[in-house]
């Protein structure tokens, strides 16, 4: 008894037919990657619409963040004002001390005038500080409230 296989056409045949995958896999395959394909260009258009609307989400913010800016700005410009206005005060008490120093007679008097004109600065000066620190305070809380708004 031989062991061999005959080789005919028969059995070319079957080995072809069971080796060889058929045409209908390779279209199923390709039509399952096909439709992957299309959902992640689905998917891709629906994140970028996403990305898109985030985007203008934080341009708003921003605009809404400049706006509070601008209201700060306005604020420091007040409060440079004020400034300006105690500088003038300053400004004009130091005038008035010099007049009334020049029409003192006594060393007496030109010390309880200048004791008197420092003790009105010095409240001037921790009204202004107070005022000042009330202000920045106020910026501060507005910042913060930005910020937490911003969240």
């Amino acid at each position: 008894m031989s062991d061999k296989l005959e080789v005919n056409k028969e059995t070319i045949d079957i080995l072809v037919a069971n080796i060889i995958p058929t045409t209908k896999y390779f279209e199923t395959r390709f039509d399952f990657l096909q439709h992957q394909i299309e959902e992640i260009k689905t998917s891709q258009i629906e994140f970028k619409r996403d990305i898109e609307k985030r985007f203008e989400e934080v341009d708003r913010r921003f605009e809404q963040i400049d706006e509070r800016f601008k209201q700060i700005d306005k604020r420091f410009e007040q409060v440079d004002k004020r400034f300006e206005q105690i500088d003038k005060r300053f400004e004009e008490n130091k005038i008035l001390k010099d007049e009334l120093k020049n029409e003192l007679a006594t060393k007496e008097d030109l010390m309880l005038v200048e004791e008197r004109l420092r003790g009105e600065m010095k409240a001037m000066e921790e009204r202004i500080l107070r005022y000042a620190d009330n202000k920045f305070n106020q910026i501060k809380i507005l910042i913060i409230i930005e910020m937490l708004l911003s969240l």
